[in-house]
């Protein structure tokens, strides 16, 4: 028997089966890990096939490296006597500890059994030794040492012993309670893993078959009333009789799909809005192929926001809107709504932001990507294809927080041999999206590498150079405390390029989390500055902000509330100039990458 069909346990003698299942466990491992590796290795060569990026050109200076071996030395000798001393039956106090927040050694055996505690402090001192040396590397502009701590980090993460079966009393427990059969699920997963990977070894994190995109996700009552070649507008279903008499523009990014504002009844936004009374339209950006390689950001904007905002008037009559803008979509949006004021278009009257950037100057984690090495290899694959596929993208943000989304999947699936777990928002996840060729190379060529877009002038749009310091209408600016994609402090710098009248707002969690937080809930803060003091830096407005619990949507609600007008009646999908086309929430997010 073969695949799946193979079965260990007719194996009659225990120790046999158990070399069995090593041995092919090893030749499993080294495929996967092979394949797994190309994808993040660092390469030498920006042209050579897997590369992420040219290493930085580093050298060492042997008396800080002296230096550093002999805390390291001294650190382990205390945990040595400190592991000594709990053989015998001793209390110890330990050496180090995991970070707030690190659930990698969570179960008690890491700290009760003292060679696991000592497993877990010799990683979590040699980690400390390797990312304080590489941090104190000296000679390195700002770019290369960003690229030298992410590498740092990948080693970091991958030699976690929890990572390995025989240093991991979670799963030698597993392997014990279930006589091996745990470890020979785990093979048999890596093994459709790796059979079913076009793009390298991608762990699944959640049961795909488990949800529907307008089945059990994405299933707020509406109608798409309008389509064009990049996106459909989705209008929804009133659930109040009165509503505001300003419709609500939400622009999502295009490298997600946008019902991640929409996965459960109980927790999404665009429920939450239409039950306050808001008439709430969406962008369902197209998910595009290589008939979109052409694309741009006038593209986007062009059939995007102008077509929906021209949609929106001929659907309701009302020829002045709110908007949204998510992340990359607001990036847009800001573009779009200073591209308006220079033509004298005023039919955004206040607009918000979640967790968007306009000053990429200090845009995270994501820039060490964007080296001109990096960027000329990247230019040439996708301009190959017609764009960035959406796995790639994935793999990237999921390297990003490796410990969360790569390596808890390894050791749940592999090693534990446990499908798994199904959730909804790790299924959006992996339901990416592709990035057109044009749009994505002009994105990180403006944006990450040239940071055109917060120079007034800078960027060009339709032909019009704009400057966001023209912005004039109220905006409202939200960040995640814990966002490693748009960090709060590059988000923040939105305050001091828009004009007009601007309130910031911190969320607890990150980038998913802090945004999508409803009430009810009541999970996390937020931290509002209650007065109309300007700050030059995030620093600044932090020490004077209050912490309050809870979500910060009523807070938003309030504020957008009174520059929505006054209550006229509720309009439903199809019922004014635009006709309906299909349900909610269309046919453009079911497509699939």
């Amino acid at each position: 028997m073969t695949g799946k069909d193979k079965e260990y346990g007719s194996e009659t003698d225990p120790v046999a089966a158990l070399g069995k299942v090593m041995g092919e466990a090893a030749q499993q491992w080294q495929q996967g890990w092979s394949d797994w590796v190309a994808t993040l290795a660092p390469s030498s060569d920006a042209e050579a096939p897997g590369g992420t990026f040219a290493q930085p050109k580093i050298g060492v200076d042997p008396a800080r490296m002296l230096e550093a071996q002999a805390e390291l030395w001294h650190d382990f000798q205390a945990l040595w006597a400190a592991t000594t001393a709990r053989m015998m039956g001793k209390e110890a106090e330990s050496v180090i500890e995991p970070e707030s927040g690190d659930n990698r050694f969570r179960d008690p055996e890491w700290s009760d059994n003292p060679i696991f505690d000592f497993l877990k402090q010799s990683y979590l001192l040699n980690a400390r030794w390797l990312r304080r040396s590489l941090a104190g590397i000296e000679g390195l502009d700002r770019a290369e040492a960003e690229k030298l701590d992410f590498i740092g980090r990948q080693i970091v993460d991958a030699f976690s012993p929890g990572n390995f079966a025989l240093t991991n009393p979670v799963v030698l427990r597993e392997m014990q309670e279930t006589k091996g059969e745990s470890l020979m699920r785990g093979l048999r997963q890596l093994a459709e893993d790796i059979e079913n990977s076009e793009h390298g070894l991608r762990p699944r994190q959640t049961d795909m078959d488990a949800f529907e995109v307008g089945g059990n996700v994405a299933t707020a009552p509406g109608a798409v009333v309008h389509e064009t070649r990049v996106m459909q507008l989705v209008q929804y279903e009133p659930s109040t009789e009165t509503v505001f008499r300003k419709p609500l523009l939400i622009v999502p990014p295009w490298i997600n799909k946008f019902y991640i504002l929409d996965l459960r009844p109980d927790n999404s936004f665009i429920r939450w809005a239409v039950d306050r009374g808001y008439t709430v339209f969406v962008i369902s950006w197209v998910n595009p192929d290589e008939s979109h390689a052409a694309l741009s950001f006038d593209d986007y904007f062009r059939d995007g926001i102008l077509a929906a905002l021209d949609a929106i008037e001929r659907g309701t009559g009302e020829r002045q809107t709110t908007a949204i803008g998510y992340c990359i979509g607001g990036t847009l949006l800001s573009a779009a709504l200073a591209y308006m004021d220079a033509v004298g278009d005023d039919r955004i009257g206040a607009a918000t932001f979640f967790a968007a950037q306009v000053d990429f100057e200090d845009a995270g984690e994501l820039r060490i990507f964007t080296d001109e090495a990096h960027m000329e290899a990247l230019e040439t694959k996708v301009r190959e294809k017609g764009y960035l596929d959406g796995s790639d993208m994935a793999g990237t943000f999921n390297a990003l927080r490796a410990n969360d989304l790569i390596w808890y999947f390894v050791i749940n699936n592999y090693l534990l041999g446990k499908e798994p777990p199904a959730f909804d928002l790790l299924y959006w996840n992996a339901d990416s999206t592709h990035f057109p060729a044009q749009l994505f190379i002009d994105y990180l060529r403006n944006m990450y590498q040239r940071n055109n877009l917060a120079r007034p002038g800078g960027f060009e749009l339709l032909g019009e150079k704009i400057d966001l310091g023209r912005i004039g209408i109220p905006t409202y600016i939200q960040a995640s405390k814990e966002d490693h994609i748009a960090p709060a402090a590059s988000v923040f710098k939105m305050t001091r390029l828009f004009g007009g009248k601007k309130r910031f707002v911190l969320a607890g969690s990150g980038h998913i989390a802090g945004v999508i937080n409803a009430p009810a809930k009541k999970k996390y803060q937020h931290w509002l500055v209650e007065n109309d003091a300007v700050y030059d830096d995030f620093e600044s407005w932090f020490a004077d902000a209050a912490e309050h619990p809870g979500s910060w949507w009523p807070d938003w609600h309030r504020w957008l509330s009174r520059r929505s007008g006054k209550k006229v009646p509720a309009r439903k999908p199809g019922e004014g100039g635009l006709r309906v086309i299909e349900p909610a929430p269309g046919s453009y997010v079911k497509r699939r990458g």
